[in-house]
């Protein structure tokens, strides 16, 4: 009889307690990763994560908790606190609560954790506070320049309709690729 246990129930074991086990829980980023939060502006990105079952499915109803830095680059809740949890919608995503960014410029991360059925899961979101817009004086002076190449251009046609209205026969060509790029030849 005991033979007969061992032969048939002690293989099963191993089965049976993989079936009681949960499935592995995913955490995945949505949006929010490498945001920049402008700290002049109080502009602060949203972050998103979505909790995943072990097929990839969404599962609603878990509660996640996101974690700021206590010191340095980052911000807080609008509580003043560091952490906050929200429990996800039936998309199986949660929205971070807005934060306000402190005015310490530089990189930090989002610390996010979840548990469900007894399987856990966390991942850090990277983001950026910066003290000043981000590429605004590139695009400023990019704006300025075609600005003037257009005037420039606009005084190349300019020129060139006034030189032919001189009732002279010698007419001068010209061409204008582009803005600021305009050419005028001498009479042929």
């Amino acid at each position: 009889m005991r033979s007969l246990v061992r032969a048939v129930v002690l293989p099963l074991i191993p089965v049976l307690l993989l079936a009681q086990t949960p499935g592995k829980l995913n955490l995945v980023i949505v949006e929010g990763e490498g945001a920049i939060n402008n700290v002049k502006q109080r502009t602060v990105r949203p972050t998103i994560v979505e909790v995943q079952d072990e097929n990839h499915k969404p599962i609603g109803s878990v509660a996640v908790i996101f974690l700021l830095p206590d010191s340095g680059p980052g911000g807080a809740f609008a509580s003043g606190a560091k952490s906050a949890t929200v429990v996800t919608d039936s998309a199986g995503r949660a929205t971070m609560p807005g934060f306000h960014a402190n005015n310490v410029a530089g990189q930090f991360q989002v610390r996010v954790t979840t548990s469900y059925q007894g399987q856990q899961a966390s991942l850090s979101i990277n983001q950026s506070n910066v003290l000043h817009a981000a590429g605004a004086s590139s695009a400023s002076t990019a704006k300025l320049i075609a600005i003037i190449g257009g005037i420039a251009a606009a005084g190349g046609i300019a020129a060139a309709v006034a030189l032919t209205r001189n009732g002279g026969t010698n007419t001068p060509t010209g061409s204008i690729s582009g803005p600021g790029t305009g050419t005028l030849a001498p009479p042929r």
